[in-house]
C-alpha cells in the first residue's frame, strides 16, 4: 500500500489498540476501552464494506432461546450453567436497548413463537411437559412466567395444534442498529478501516505486529472479535456457520407478527416492512454450512421455499426479492470465549448465533481483560 506521511501519520502510528471486525462485538469492545481510556489510539480493522459477519446480516431477532433450545442444552450444561447463559442474553438485551435506544433500532415486543411439525409430536409433548419445570427454573430472571401456550393463530399449515410462546422476546432492524453503534464509534474519535483483512498476528511481546492485505504495522495490544472467522486467526475451539436468508416481496395483508423458530430453532422468520424474512437449513448439510463462505445452496433455498408455499405462506401468492448468507460462531460449548490468548492478544468470539444478544456483553468483557 503507497501510504503517504499523512495517512501512516493519522491512522497506523501509535496505535495503542487495534480490533480486528466491526460487529457488534468488536464496537461494543471499542467504546468500552474509550470509556476506559479516553486518550487511547484505537483502530478496528474490518475485512467487508460493511460488518462481514452476521451483525448486519442476522434476522433481527431479540431472543435467548426457545423452550426446545432450552430443554436440550439441560442435556449438556448444569442447570446452573443454563440459567447463566439465558440472564447473560436477556441481561444483554436490555444492554442494547439501553445502549441504543428502542426507537433507533426499531424495538418491538412482538413476543416469540416456537412451531412444531407434525413430525416433530414427540418433541412438542416434551416442551408441553416440561414447560412448567422451565418456567420455574428461569422465574429467578424473569419474575414472571416466560413460556405460554397459544393457539395457532396465525394459520400456519402442517404443524402442532399450538405454539410455545415467549412473552419476553421481540425484534429489532439490524440495519439501524449496526448504523447507530458505527455513528457513535465515529463520533468516539474511534478509526474504521474498511476493505482491510488480516492476515497474521505476530505478538511480539513489547507489541503486535499486524500483517494485512494493505500493510504491515505495529499495535501495542490487538483484540479479535471476529466470531465465525476465528479459526482463521488460530483460534481452533470456534467452527464457522453460514446462515442462508431470505425475504419475500411486500404481501399486502400480511397477518404474521412477531419472531418464529421452527424444526427446533434450525428455521426461523419473522414480518418485516410487510414481509417475510426466513434463514436457516444448515442442519440439512452441516459440512457444506461449515464453511466462511458466502452465498446460498441450491439445497437449503429450495427447503426454504418449500417451507414458505406449505407452511407459513399457504395459499398466498409471494415472491422472492432477496438472497443473502451470514457466518456465526459456533463450538461443543454455548460459553463464549472471552480470553487471553498471548501476552498482548485476547479474543471475545463464539457466540453461538446469539450475537444480538450477547454482542454488547462480550465485547464490554473483551474490553474488560486488559
Amino acid at each position: 500500500m503507497n501510504l503517504s506521511y499523512w495517512e501512516y501519520k493519522t491512522w497506523f502510528s501509535n496505535v495503542d489498540f487495534t480490533i480486528v471486525g466491526s460487529g457488534i462485538v468488536g464496537l461494543s469492545c471499542a467504546l468500552r476501552l474509550k470509556t476506559r481510556f479516553p486518550k487511547a489510539n484505537i483502530l478496528i480493522l474490518e475485512r467487508g464494506t460493511l460488518p462481514n459477519g452476521a451483525s448486519t446480516k442476522n434476522a433481527g431477532f431479540a431472543c435467548f432461546g426457545s423452550l426446545s433450545e432450552i430443554i436440550d442444552d439441560l442435556k449438556s450444561h448444569s442447570e446452573e450453567e443454563v440459567l447463566q447463559l439465558v440472564q447473560k442474553r436477556y441481561t444483554g438485551l436490555q444492554s442494547l436497548r439501553e445502549n441504543l435506544g428502542d426507537k433507533t433500532i426499531d424495538y418491538l415486543p412482538n413476543k416469540g413463537f416456537e412451531l412444531f411439525t407434525n413430525a416433530d409430536k414427540i418433541l412438542f409433548e416434551e416442551c408441553l411437559s416440561k414447560k412448567e419445570q422451565i418456567n420455574a427454573l428461569l422465574k429467578p430472571i424473569f419474575d414472571n412466567t416466560v413460556f405460554k401456550t397459544q393457539e395457532n393463530i396465525f394459520k400456519f399449515k402442517n404443524i402442532q395444534p399450538q405454539y410455545i410462546v415467549n412473552q419476553f422476546e421481540g425484534q429489532i432492524n439490524t440495519g439501524k442498529m449496526m448504523q447507530s453503534f458505527l455513528t457513535k464509534v465515529q463520533s468516539a474519535g474511534i478509526n474504521i478501516l474498511n476493505n482491510c483483512s488480516v492476515a497474521s498476528i505476530n505478538d511480539l511481546n513489547t507489541s503486535v505486529e499486524i500483517k494485512t492485505n494493505l500493510l504491515t504495522f505495529s499495535t501495542n495490544k490487538v483484540l479479535i472479535a471476529t466470531n465465525g472467522f476465528a479459526s482463521q486467526l488460530g483460534i481452533d475451539q470456534v467452527k464457522p456457520a453460514r446462515a442462508q436468508v431470505l425475504i419475500t416481496k411486500p404481501i399486502e395483508g400480511l397477518h404474521i407478527k412477531g419472531t418464529f423458530h421452527l424444526d427446533r430453532g434450525y428455521y426461523y422468520f419473522r414480518n418485516i416492512d410487510n414481509r417475510i424474512l426466513f434463514g436457516g437449513g444448515r442442519n440439512l448439510d452441516f459440512t457444506t454450512e461449515e464453511t466462511t463462505q458466502l452465498g446460498q445452496t441450491q439445497l437449503v433455498q429450495h427447503k426454504l421455499e418449500q417451507l414458505l408455499n406449505e407452511t407459513i405462506l399457504p395459499n398466498i401468492d409471494f415472491e422472492i426479492e432477496h438472497r443473502w448468507s451470514g457466518i456465526m460462531g459456533v463450538g461443543n460449548q454455548k460459553k463464549s470465549i472471552v480470553k487471553q490468548v498471548s501476552e498482548n492478544t485476547f479474543c471475545g468470539v463464539r457466540l453461538g448465533g446469539m450475537g444480538v444478544a450477547i454482542g454488547s456483553i462480550v465485547g464490554t468483557e473483551l474490553a474488560d481483560l486488559l
